[in-house]
């Protein structure tokens, strides 16, 4: 009726390389500057980041330990007994999800997990954020629920989600339409001063992609594998908290958004750089390019 055709699910299997530049310059328009949210969203998430930067400066987490997640990825460190097997039977619920028995410490340790709220915690203390730090939770319901946040408020009591900030009456339009609040926490996102995700699913590349377009504005990118190592010895006693700290820092000191070369690998699409993630053929001119981008960490 429209003459459009709509191709479903394909977000993730367009091709990230080998595509003649001004292609590749068509799509960052489009991505970055052309697609828009609706006016209601919009309003909404403008509404968020001015209420949020009247405040100050702030650092949007996007906090992935949702129970979808969980269950999806098998992980289950710091859950008690009743909530593996829960996560487990959601799992076993939805046939399109392949992968039923895993073994969540074994993916913890590939760094194949979200980061905790406590190891979430451990880590933003480690990177100098400090109690007065302002941090915006963009993130569906957090499993475990206000038990699973505790230790992340008593680190940083100024946390703020959505639904605290705003009108009670604001958000029921969107309640029941998940992307929809996503894409309120996605304007946020994009909007902090520090973006750091503890998972990097496709809401984390998005705004790692919009960001970078922006002119490389912060996003910590968390070294999981990386971390859970750091993590576990700081936790069993052997490593101390300043020596954990600067272990901390230094494997992030390249992963803070900067310039760097997208990764290739011929015909392993899937296991390559996202180009959305980092589109580097628009966001830099000529010769300059080279000197700019540089080498990938």
């Amino acid at each position: 009726k429209h003459k459009v055709v709509h191709f479903n699910r394909t977000d993730t299997r367009l091709a990230n390389n080998g595509i003649q530049l001004d292609l590749q310059k068509l799509r960052c328009r489009v991505n970055f500057q052309g697609l828009k949210f609706t006016p209601e969203i919009e309003t909404l998430g403008y509404k968020l980041v001015r209420i949020l930067q009247d405040k100050g400066p702030f650092v949007a987490l996007h906090l992935r330990y949702e129970m979808d997640m969980l269950a999806f990825s098998g992980c289950t460190h710091g859950c008690t007994v009743e909530e593996a097997e829960e996560l487990k039977r959601l799992r076993y619920a939805y046939p399109w999800w392949r992968e039923k028995e895993i073994m969540s410490e074994e993916r913890r340790q590939q760094g194949l997990c979200p980061l905790t709220p406590e190891e979430t915690t451990l880590v933003l203390q480690a990177l100098g954020f400090d109690k007065e730090t302002q941090i915006y939770i963009a993130s569906g319901e957090i499993f475990g629920s206000e038990r699973r946040l505790a230790s992340l408020r008593a680190a940083f009591p100024h946390i703020v989600k959505k639904e605290t900030i705003l009108d009670p009456a604001e958000l029921p339009q969107f309640q029941n339409h998940s992307s929809q609040m996503a894409a309120l926490d996605f304007m946020v996102s994009v909007a902090s001063n520090t973006f750091i995700p503890t998972y990097y699913g496709n809401m984390a590349k998005v705004v790692e992609g919009h960001r970078r377009y922006l002119g490389f504005k912060r996003s910590i990118l968390p070294d999981r594998k990386k971390l859970v190592e750091l993590l576990d010895l700081h936790q069993n006693g052997t490593l101390p908290w300043n020596d954990f700290a600067l272990a901390v820092r230094q494997v992030h000191e390249k992963r803070m958004g900067q310039p760097f070369r997208r990764r290739i690998i011929p015909d392993k699409p899937k296991e390559e750089d996202y180009f959305y993630a980092n589109p580097e053929e628009c966001l830099c001119e000529g010769t300059k390019c080279e000197d700019l981008v540089g080498r990938r960490p």
